[in-house]
Order: structure tokens, then C-alpha cells, then sequence
């Protein structure tokens, strides 16, 4: 290894080498166990990242806010270029090390007593492990082909959990959907290594990203534009950044690339709570923070723009669905969009901060839909129901039947609209605060970014605050219409409350700051050094945070008066935004129209051409030559064969006539020397 890092920090990666190969390890043994519905297999991962959890909490209080360790060895070398592959721990790195695994815990708990009566258990182990595996080591690396490679791991992985149901129709074409529009990000994603490599000739991330790396003494950043003073022209540079943004807009589900993760849901839901907490979906957020130097103001400009219309769109969409976990599909969109958002306007920080208290409360809110669906579809099969057990309208009332699912859904909702005294709260205050601040001073243009952010944030309270009355609140309206059905629900045991209640606590504003109302308090903004961390010095950090509250708790009481006190309001159905947002803005159906649909048609054309014309013409081909050989058989037969027949006889047949002559008799020769003197007379007569 690398002798420059000092022999007591080899400890430290050899901790990290282990806490990524842990999950891997536990899905070779998998694999290889007997029985699909091996008990052995969940209790063997979840052991793995057990121990991940201990080694990434013991790497992270090693590293964090200390030098950044980095050990490589040489991979392979290319004519003079030597490339290197190594691990590198920084507070990025160790933080998400830390985050993946708890996060992935609770849900290996969840999931032995979820997934416990599927046939496929032994698999269902297997692939997330090897989910847990691609990510850890995603986020270790310190070498962009290394990064690529397993960016595509998640990816496949990824691919192979939202299909765990391949015989559901809907889940086949979840996951193939999922996987197509990923390929989109990850040909963006490969051709900047790929222009990032030839203008440098090296990945390691160190020398590219760090603070005295090459990108940062190859660009002056001036204004709207980045001036080349080294190897990488602009133009590269624009383009290098177009292939990072497609990737980060696929995998974390940015517009336009987004309408994947809602279809994503036909998984297992302990699958949705890994993949839309802090795994696969968080990935295009490390990878901004990775490549963070690279972008110029520009460039950040267009990312807070696409970030803050997706946080919207979003959460428009997520106003009229009824699927419960298209609900916290549409709501991990918007959070997204505004970890994106806030990478645009600089609040490097905040954004990241935002990722890791989003992993918790989302993953809570994922668990406990995971719970009710389950007590639904109990119901629906014991009374042989023909109901959509996520359907919301179908629910109301549970809080009692559901009392601690309930109590960690309220937890989780709060956290996620940013009520105080919990991490949403801080994490959110953070990213308005610094977007006003961001537009203060320019253009109204700019001041479109933080007043879009505050309308999805009120939007955000809207449509948690339906889901959670709809769901626990009122009266139990599936009963309601059926009076005399059978009804036997509850929490669960210790593997469904464990996880909830481990994930509720860290909702908390404790786990990040000692002071629950000011967010440059919490510990992890003082992990990075950007540009983007402030002090408390203008109006912004006190009007937005007490003006957001009020506005958030009126709506919250809104959605309980509307749909609890009156239980009589809809939305008017027909109406043009009601339409919009039930229908996804459409986009699907555009994408259907203006891509699916020439594409299949140019296919069917294609095959059409191909069996007909590409196919016909070698079938006539075929048949012409087919004649040929049978006109040239009869021909050979009849003809050819023929000829020869017939001159084969003539000469037989002069030969027996010719040999009757030689017979020994005289008197045939005396005959014969009389024919021919008579015939040479006759001849010379005539």
C-alpha cells in the first residue's frame, strides 16, 4: 500500500475494506445455501451490516474533521500513464460509510419478519446484500472507473429488487423502465470520465477534485464562464458537466428522468425504504458533491433551476395520488429536487445535510407503509376483498388498531414537512435560508428559485398531512363500506418496531444539534468548508424559519379539518390542475407519445422490413435458386441423361447389329458382300 499514509491510518482502511466487503461476502454465502426459503440467509446479512455499522461508526470518529486518508496501489498503466486504485476516506466518504449502513440495518431487521413467508427469501437476502455492497464501495473509491463500475452494480442491483416479483407484469416493466432510463445517466456519466481522463490522463478523484487539484488549477472562474488555462477547453468542460448532470438526474430522479422511481414501488416496500432513503437514489447527490469543483455558476444556475422545478413538480403530483407509497415516491422526488437546488446556489453543505436527515425520516415513512399495507392486504385476503390494499381511500382510522406505527408515522411526517425540534426542520431551514440569500440582490428572476422553494415546502405539509389523516385519522373507511368484515391487525413484533423506533429517535434534532432552532449549530455543516456556510447576520434566518412554521401549521390544520372534521372534501376532479397533478403532469403520456410510440413504430417497421423485404428477398432468392436446381435436375435428368441414354443405345444397337455379322458363318458374309455390292450399284446408278 501506499507508504505515504502513516502505518497507525492502514488500521483505519482496513476497517473501511471490511465494512464494504461484508455484504459481499454475506451474498456469496447466500447463494450458496440450500433452500430458497433459508431462514439462515436474512439473519446472515443482517449480521454483515450489523458489523458494517460498527466499523463505518468506528472509521467515522477517526476521520471525521481530520486529514483525509488515502492509500492506492497501481492497477495497470496505459503507454506513460499510470493508473491508480485505492480507497479514499474524507468526511464526504466516511459520512455516507456511516449513513448506508445505518440505514440498511433497520431495514435488514425489517425485513427477516417482512419477507418472511415469500418463497424467494434466500434470494430476496442475496440481492440486498449485494445492493449494500455496490453502494458501500461506491462511495469509498477513490477512482472514477472504479466509481463507474459500481454505479452500474447499484444500477443492476437496483434492477434486481424492484423486479423481485418477476411474475407481476407491472414489476417486470418497473424495473425495466428503471434500468433503460439509468443507461441514459450512465452514457452521460461515462463519457465525462471518459473526456475528464483523456485531458488529464488520471481518475483519481484526489488529484482531479481536491483542493489543489488539477480542475481547480485549469479553470479561473469568472462570472457566468470558466476560462481554460490549462489542458481542458470549455467546450469539453460543458460537456463533461452535461454527462455528470444526466447521471445525477437519472439516479436521483431529476427531470426529466424521474418518472422511473414512482414505478419503482412494484418492489418489496423494505426495498422502496433502502432505495429511496440513502442508497441508490442518493447517489446522484454524492456524485455532485464528489465532482462539486467542476461546475462553474452557469452550470450551478441551470442545476438550482431543474432542482427547484422538480421539487415542485413533484410535490404537486404527490397532492392527489392515493397509492400510499406513490405518495413517498413523488415526496422523495421533491426532497431531491431540493438537495439538487441546494448544490445549485451553493449551500454545498446544506444539501448534504438534507440528504442524511432525509435518509432517516423517508426510510421511517417508507417502514411504516410497509406495516399498513401489510395489515391491509391481511384484511383483504381474510375477508376475500377485491381492494388495492395501498389505496389510501380505503384506510382512516388506524392510529387505533396501529397505535406505535402510528406514533412513528407522525415522527417521520413532521420530520419530513420541518417542524421544530426535528432534523427536517434544521436541514430544510438551512437550504431556504441560504436560496433567499443566494437571490438577494439579483435579478427577480433569481428570486423565482427560494419562493418556488417555500410554495413546495407548504405543498410538502399539504400532502403529508393528507396522507397521515387519510391514513389514521377518522373512521375506518374500508369498514365503513363493508360492516361485517373480520379485522385482526397490530404493530408487529420486535423486527417491525425495532427499526421504526431506532429511525424515529434519529428524526430528532438531538442526533444533529444541540440547539433544535438554528441549523449552522448541527455538526455536520461544520464538516465541510465551503463558501456557503453563514453566519446569523440578516432578517432571512429569522422571518423564513418563523414564517415557514406558522404557514406550515396552518396548512397541516387545513388538511385535518378538510378530511377529518368535514370528511366531505375533494378535489374538484374536473378541473385543469386537478388533471395535472393526478396525471403526472402527463409526462409519461408525453414520453409514450414522443419516444415509446416512434420507437416501437420504427421498430414494428423495421421488423416489418426485415421479415419482408430483408427476409422476402432471401426467400426469393431461396426459391429462385430452388427452381433453378430442379429446372437444372430435370434438365440433368431428362436431357443431359437423355442424350447419353440415346447414344448409348444407338452405339448398342450398332454394335449387335455389327456383331451378328461376325458370327463364323460363311454364308452371312457372302450375304453381306452382296448387300454391299448391290447397294454400291444401286448408289452409282442413281
Amino acid at each position: 500500500m501506499n507508504t505515504a499514509v502513516p502505518y497507525q491510518d492502514i488500521t483505519t482502511i482496513y476497517h473501511a475494506l471490511a465494512a464494504v466487503l461484508l455484504p459481499f461476502a454475506a451474498f456469496l454465502v447466500n447463494i450458496c445455501l440450500p433452500g430458497k426459503r433459508n431462514i439462515i440467509s436474512g439473519w446472515l446479512s443482517t449480521v454483515a451490516i450489523f458489523i458494517s455499522v460498527v466499523l463505518s461508526a468506528t472509521i467515522f470518529a477517526q476521520v471525521w474533521n481530520k486529514p483525509q486518508l488515502h492509500v492506492q496501489q497501481l492497477w495497470f498503466t496505459i503507454g506513460a500513464t499510470k493508473l491508480y486504485a485505492g480507497v479514499l476516506l474524507n468526511n464526504l466518504s466516511v459520512l455516507m460509510l456511516l449513513l448506508v449502513s445505518l440505514i440498511a440495518l433497520p431495514v435488514h431487521i425489517y425485513s427477516t419478519a417482512y419477507m418472511k413467508y415469500d418463497e424467494s427469501y434466500k434470494r430476496y437476502f442475496s440481492y440486498l446484500s449485494l445492493f449494500c455492497f455496490s453502494m458501500l464501495a461506491l462511495v469509498a473509491v477513490d477512482n472514477l472507473f472504479l466509481f463507474y463500475a459500481f454505479w452500474e452494480l447499484v444500477g443492476f442491483s437496483s434492477y434486481l429488487l424492484i423486479g423481485f416479483w418477476f411474475t407481476k407484469a407491472k414489476a417486470v416493466q418497473a424495473n425495466k423502465k428503471a434500468f433503460l432510463m439509468n443507461r441514459i445517466g450512465d452514457i452521460g456519466l461515462l463519457v465525462a470520465i471518459l473526456i475528464l481522463f483523456t485531458q488529464f490522463h488520471t481518475a483519481d478523484l484526489v488529484q482531479l477534485f481536491g483542493d489543489n487539484g488539477l480542475i481547480a488549477q485549469s479553470f479561473i472562474k469568472l462570472d457566468n464562464w470558466v476560462s481554460a488555462t490549462g489542458q481542458m477547453p470549455v467546450i469539453w468542460q460543458y460537456i463533461a458537466v452535461g454527462g455528470i448532470f444526466l447521471a445525477v438526474a437519472a439516479k436521483s430522479a431529476q427531470f426529466p428522468l424521474h418518472t422511473w422511481l414512482p414505478d419503482a414501488m412494484e418492489g418489496p416496500t423494505s426495498v422502496s425504504a433502502l432505495i429511496h432513503a440513502a442508497t441508490m437514489v442518493a447517489a446522484g447527490v454524492f456524485l455532485l458533491g464528489r465532482v462539486y469543483p467542476l461546475f462553474n455558476s452557469t452550470e450551478l444556475n441551470i442545476l438550482a433551476v431543474i432542482g427547484c422545478f422538480t421539487a415542485f413538480m413533484a410535490a404537486t403530483i404527490a397532492l392527489t395520488q392515493n397509492d400510499l407509497k406513490r405518495i413517498l415516491a413523488y415526496s422523495t422526488i421533491s426532497q431531491l429536487g431540493y438537495m439538487t437546488m441546494a448544490m445549485g446556489i451553493g449551500a454545498y453543505s446544506s444539501s448534504l445535510f438534507h440528504l442524511v436527515t432525509h435518509a432517516f425520516f423517508k426510510c421511517l415513512l417508507f417502514l411504516v407503509a410497509g406495516i399498513v399495507i401489510h395489515q391491509m392486504q391481511h384484511i383483504k385476503e381474510e375477508n376475500d376483498l377485491d381492494i388495492d390494499p395501498q389505496n389510501i381511500l380505503h384506510m382512516g382510522g388506524l392510529r387505533k388498531k396501529l397505535p406505535l406505527t402510528f406514533i412513528a408515522a407522525v415522527v417521520g411526517a413532521v420530520a419530513l414537512i420541518g417542524l421544530p425540534l426535528t432534523s427536517g426542520y434544521l436541514s430544510k431551514d438551512g437550504i431556504l435560508v441560504q436560496a433567499f440569500e443566494w437571490s438577494d440582490g439579483k435579478s427577480w428572476v433569481y428570486r423565482l428559485i427560494p419562493v418556488g422553494a417555500l410554495v413546495t415546502s407548504l405543498l410538502t405539509a399539504f400532502y403529508v398531512a393528507r396522507l397521515i389523516v387519510k391514513v389514521f385519522f377518522g373512521e375506518f373507511r374500508l369498514q365503513k363500506a363493508n360492516p361485517h368484515i373480520k379485522i385482526h391487525c397490530g404493530d408487529g413484533g420486535w423486527q417491525y418496531t425495532l427499526p421504526l423506533g431506532l429511525l424515529a429517535v434519529c428524526c430528532l434534532f438531538p442526533w444533529f444539534s444541540l440547539n433544535p432552532l438554528v441549523y449552522e449549530h448541527a455538526w455536520i455543516l461544520t464538516g465541510f468548508n465551503p463558501s456557503d456556510y453563514l453566519e446569523r447576520v440578516n432578517m432571512y434566518h429569522t422571518i423564513i424559519p418563523a414564517g415557514i412554521n406558522v404557514l406550515n401549521f396552518v396548512v397541516i390544520y387545513f388538511a385535518y379539518a378538510v378530511y377529518v372534521k368535514r370528511n366531505s372534501y375533494t378535489f374538484p376532479q374536473t378541473g385543469l390542475l386537478f388533471k395535472l397533478s393526478y396525471h403526472e403532469w402527463y409526462i409519461d403520456k408525453i414520453y409514450n407519445s414522443i419516444i415509446v410510440k416512434p420507437v416501437l413504430a420504427i421498430s414494428r417497421s423495421a421488423s416489418w422490413f426485415d421479415k419482408n423485404i430483408i427476409d422476402g428477398s432471401i426467400n426469393l432468392l431461396k426459391n429462385t435458386v430452388l427452381v433453378l436446381s430442379k429446372i437444372t435436375a430435370w434438365l440433368d435428368k431428362n436431357i443431359i441423361d437423355g442424350l447419353l441414354h440415346l447414344l448409348t443405345s444407338i452405339t448398342l444397337g450398332i454394335g449387335n447389329f455389327a456383331r451378328n455379322f461376325q458370327s463364323g458363318k460363311i454364308q452371312y458374309y457372302l450375304f453381306s458382300m452382296l448387300a454391299i455390292i448391290l447397294a454400291v450399284f444401286i448408289w452409282f446408278l442413281i
